[in-house]
């Protein structure tokens, strides 16, 4: 339509000397039969104004199909104009009457060879252009030799041709050699034909996100670089566009594209500024930071931003939500240049929204007293919505930069003293924040605040009242009085207010237990007994159980400290904010959500990542057989996400769409998707390309896996696992469902034609009673701004299993929780998503347990059996370490026969054997091996010698390492000796462990 649309106004240019509105206006009957006549008249003159009449009627949406074959003989002329009103008169008409169509292929042939370029330009445009099967085959001639043609002007209207080729019929395309006809063009001679071919090339690879065809080099990229200068604006766009989806081998190289692509920062037209700006943000990420050149890459972002701010609003607004995304990942950028967003008066709501939020992003110690000049003036300006998002960014700023608390809380009590309802509510919520991030310093003003009770009306305000009556109520004389005048109107309160109001008066009464006693129990009886609102019932009935039974723990848990409110709780989440850093100059940078969300049908939506920065350095990731000897070093916690090799901010938290068969595994990790077995080693250090899913669902049981498991590890071949898995996904909860708990036991039966893989017969026997270490603290929420973490790590029935309690110290509630591993010594990874279905709320903790998998992404740890684990929920990420009992990676099928047994002890050097001693253990040797057997320690033979019992025992790591044992066990002595063979020794230590834990709990 807009092709149809675009000749329609160059045909203007070709000027009748009357106006074309007469075309418009004729009403005679029988007009179909006038046409018909006029457009056989032997007058080219006559012709034309027939075929610029059909035109006109097929413009307000008159049917003149009838017409198609007259007018398609109209083709055969050498009049530019009026080959251009038939050709566009076939786009239209030529879905509708394609055998008709088809006669004018010969017409095509002939134009693409036409002496006037711009004829074979038009040609082959028009043929791109009618989306009919039948003819696209007749096409493909004409096109190649247009694609070569000695004119620029075809050549670069040929390139978008095969793209719109491609769309209709992708094989055809690919069988023609359109593709590397394509590739070819990118180094052409002409800068348009370029940039069109990095424009088509791109619309095909986007709707094909697997075919590798912008194979992007530094040779390419430096053609690209050379065009760029030449071509129009929109050129300039696509190589722009093309340029950001290449990652540089190196910082050199990415300094290189930055200094070439720089002066684009000066074009007129903010487009080529946008694309300009996305490069070097993206190609930024690479440099280090000590670099001269870095320091001045930051000084010039700053002028074209602000160049853009001079537009008009609508441009404006675009331009802000760009700035409003760099700002966030690159406050440096702008950091002198608060002045640029201050609201002007004539400015758009929308601006002024959009200006106020940057303000706060970029507010500082430096600048606090400027900023806070203006929001104080714009909390007396006449917009309602404006007046009260600057009474909030008030209050985030004091929550921001500490040294301006105290005036910004000091400016937020003159604005009380105005009376304006709608400001004064709005100050009392963020008081409130102010309280939570600053205790015991600012409580003077609560006595002001009191005495705006009565005119608080909106639920948010009114909360915010209650919850500081409650929260200070030993200051507040009168605290009682006053909140027994909410409790009047109870229940027409909104549910906000009535939670508040339940807490706060609970609050009260553990505070002043004896004058308060009737107020406590109207309200509990108000919120069990009266309401139907299930939350409010609950809280009540805890509190009501609470007081009766255990006032002290009351006391604990109602009056406990509160965690620090954070600092920036709007920002976007890390892995997004990259994504749509990659999508500057686009809708996603206006509406912050990633194409997907958005584009519906999305054809391959890729999800774009920044490089990793030079930086983090890049480490090999040996595998721990032929690693070196480990130190008995604690676990290191995590200093800076900077520190680690994976990305560990890298959670994609969107469900997979595919429903294939799963990958070969290979040491990729990406989590949320289920997507743990793609990608290499490549999609941790930044490459953008992602990994195909693993589906979430199989259509046919390729082996017996647990709800929500994913894939079993290629390893293990599925006679080995189904012995140990006693169930199938058509048991249990089912992959719907949500997720139950692991059940205790697995002896189901099972149908389906499963029954043979669990008649394993000897060698394996069914694991019983392993040991499992208790929980310990992980995370301590004065760490995590109030969610703490513990938990411990099982192997039950073949699956390692990271068990975790979740609770929630904050006020605030958790959701949208992930998970994700740092590449640790045996591969660990999540074989799922974090499964937390429900918001965790304040004070509540849930149960998690999330099965993993050893097909993640290897390098040594030290010590060997440390995990770093990065969580993130809806407030932030947050990072710790833990380590692992190395018994969970013991599998099933570790017993060996005797012979290999001792074939194998022979054939390990004798420097490899390490000898411990276990001391207080009173079990037999019977009771012993039992107890190892549980924890897949096997016991292949015994004897015994002078009173002495001689066990040998194999076991064998997930990673296909085999651990060989010799244990001595004397009656009546409690001291045991193990000696263990391995080749790859280091482990030994950890073994020991293992032993020690399993038979002394």
């Amino acid at each position: 339509m807009q092709e149809w649309a675009n000749q329609l106004c160059e045909n203007r240019q070709f000027g009748s000397k009357m106006t074309d509105s007469k075309y418009f206006t004729t009403t005679k009957k029988g007009e179909i039969f006038e046409l018909k006549a006029e457009l056989n008249s032997d007058k080219k003159e006559k012709k034309k104004e027939a075929v610029k009449k059909v035109i006109a009627s097929m413009t307000v949406g008159k049917d003149v199909s009838a017409l198609f074959p007259d007018v398609v003989n109209c083709m055969q002329t050498d009049n530019l104009e009026l080959k251009k009103l038939v050709y566009l008169y076939l786009m239209n008409y030529a879905k509708s009457q394609p055998d008709m169509a088809i006669m004018a292929v010969n017409t095509f042939v002939k134009d693409c060879e036409d002496p006037n370029p711009l004829i074979r330009a038009l040609a082959v445009r028009t043929m791109g252009c009618i989306r009919v099967d039948k003819i696209t085959e007749y096409l493909c001639e004409p096109l190649r030799k247009c694609l070569k043609d000695e004119d620029p002007y075809v050549r670069k209207t040929a390139a978008v041709c095969v793209a719109k080729l491609h769309d209709i019929n992708a094989q055809l395309v690919e069988d023609q050699g359109f593709l590397d006809t394509l590739k070819d063009l990118i180094s052409d001679s002409n800068p348009m034909v370029v940039a069109n071919a990095v424009a088509a090339l791109s619309e095909i690879a986007e709707s094909h996100p697997n075919s590798n065809l912008m194979d992007l080099n530094p040779q390419t990229i430096n053609k690209l670089l050379t065009a760029l200068n030449e071509c129009t604006e929109w050129g300039q766009i696509f190589i722009l566009d093309c340029l950001a989806n290449y990652t540089p081998r190196d910082d050199r190289e990415s300094q290189s594209i930055c200094e070439r692509v720089t002066p684009r920062l000066s074009h007129a037209n903010s487009a080529v500024v946008l694309s300009a700006v996305k490069v070097l943000m993206k190609f930024m990420e690479m440099l280090p930071k000590d670099l001269d050149y870095y320091g001045t890459l930051l000084k010039k972002l700053a002028p074209p931003l602000v160049t853009l701010l001079s537009a008009e609003p609508e441009l404006q607004y675009v331009a802000l939500r760009n700035i409003n995304l760099i700002v966030q990942r690159r406050p440096e950028i702008l950091k002198h240049e608060m002045k640029v967003f201050f609201v002007k008066y004539n400015d758009p709501i929308y601006v002024k929204l959009e200006k106020l939020d940057i303000m706060i992003r970029l507010a500082s110690q430096a600048n606090i007293a400027q900023v806070l000049a203006e929001l104080k003036e714009y909390a007396t300006e006449v917009d309602v919505d404006f007046v009260r998002k600057a009474v909030r960014a008030i209050g985030r700023c004091a929550i921001k930069v500490e040294q301006s608390a105290e005036r910004c809380v000091s400016t937020l009590l003159d604005l009380i003293q105005t009376k304006v309802n709608y400001v004064v509510q709005e100050a009392i919520v963020v008081i409130k924040d102010i309280f939570r991030k600053y205790p015991n310093k600012y409580e003077s003003v609560i006595a002001t605040l009191c005495e705006n009770l009565d005119s608080l009306d909106e639920p948010e305000a009114r909360a915010a009242m209650i919850w500081i009556v409650g929260e200070y109520a030993e200051r507040i004389d009168n605290a009682d009085e006053l909140l027994e005048s909410f409790l009047e109107g109870f229940h027409d309160e909104s549910t906000q207010v009535q939670l508040q109001l339940l807490t706060a008066i609970v609050k009260l009464f553990l505070k002043k237990p004896t004058e308060t006693q009737e107020l406590v129990q109207q309200v509990l009886s108000l919120a069990t007994q009266d309401s139907d609102n299930p939350d409010l019932r609950d809280r009540g009935y805890i509190y009501w159980r609470l007081l009766s039974t255990d006032p002290v723990a009351a006391k604990e848990v109602v009056l406990a400290e509160k965690p620090l409110i954070s600092e920036e709780t709007d920002l976007i989440e890390p892995t997004l904010l990259e994504e749509l850093i990659c999508h500057i100059g686009t809708l996603a940078s206006v509406y912050h959500k990633p194409p997907s969300a958005f584009v519906e049908g999305s054809r391959g939506v890729q999800h774009k990542r920044l490089p990793g920065s030079t930086e983090s350095g890049e480490s090999e990731s040996p595998d721990t057989a032929s690693a070196a000897a480990v130190s008995d070093a604690p676990p290191a916690v995590i200093p800076s996400q900077g520190d680690l090799l994976g990305d560990l901010l890298n959670l994609d938290l969107t469900p997979p769409t595919t429903t294939g068969p799963p990958p070969p595994a290979s040491s990729g990790m990406q989590m949320g998707a289920m997507d743990l077995l793609g990608g290499g080693l490549d999609s941790l250090m930044g490459d953008e390309s992602e990994p195909p899913p693993i589906p979430l669902r199989m259509d046919t049981p390729q082996s017996p896996q647990l709800p929500h498991q994913s894939p079993s590890p290629p390893d293990y071949s599925p006679t080995e696992l189904g012995g140990d898995l006693g169930g199938s996904p058509a048991i249990g909860a089912g992959f719907g469902a949500p997720p139950a708990a692991m059940p205790a036991s697995f002896s189901a039966p099972v149908s389906g034609g499963l029954d043979d893989l669990f008649d394993l017969g000897g060698g394996v026997g069914m694991p019983m009673g392993a040991y499992s270490a208790p929980k310990t603290v992980w995370l301590p929420a004065m760490k995590a701004k109030g969610l703490e973490i513990s938990g411990t790590f099982a192997r039950r029935s073949g699956v390692i299993q990271m068990e975790m309690t979740l609770t929630n110290k904050a006020m605030s509630v958790m959701t949208d929780f992930a998970i994700q591993f740092n590449r640790n010594s045996f591969g660990l990874a999540p074989a799922g998503p974090l499964q937390v279905l429900t918001p965790l709320n304040p004070n509540q903790s849930i149960e998690v347990t999330l099965p993993l998998n050893t097909v993640g992404p290897v390098m040594k740890m030290e010590p060997l059996n440390n995990l770093q684990v990065a969580v993130k929920n809806n407030i932030d990420v947050f990072y710790f370490s833990c380590q692992y009992p190395i018994s969970m990676l013991f599998v099933e099928d570790g017993k060996m026969e005797r012979q290999v047994f001792l074939a194998t002890w022979k054939d390990i050097p004798n420097d490899n054997e390490a000898q411990f001693q276990i001391k207080d253990c009173h079990l037999s040797s019977d009771a012993a091996s039992n107890k190892l057997q549980g924890s897949n320690i096997f016991t292949i033979a015994k004897r015994t010698v002078d009173g002495q019992d001689m066990l040998y025992q194999s076991m064998k790591l997930t990673n296909g390492i085999w651990v060989l044992a010799e244990m001595r066990v004397q009656a009546g002595n409690p001291v045991y000796t193990v000696s263990l063979k391995c080749r790859a020794a280091e482990v030994s230590q950890w073994v020991f462990q293992s032993y020690e834990a399993v038979l002394k709990n």
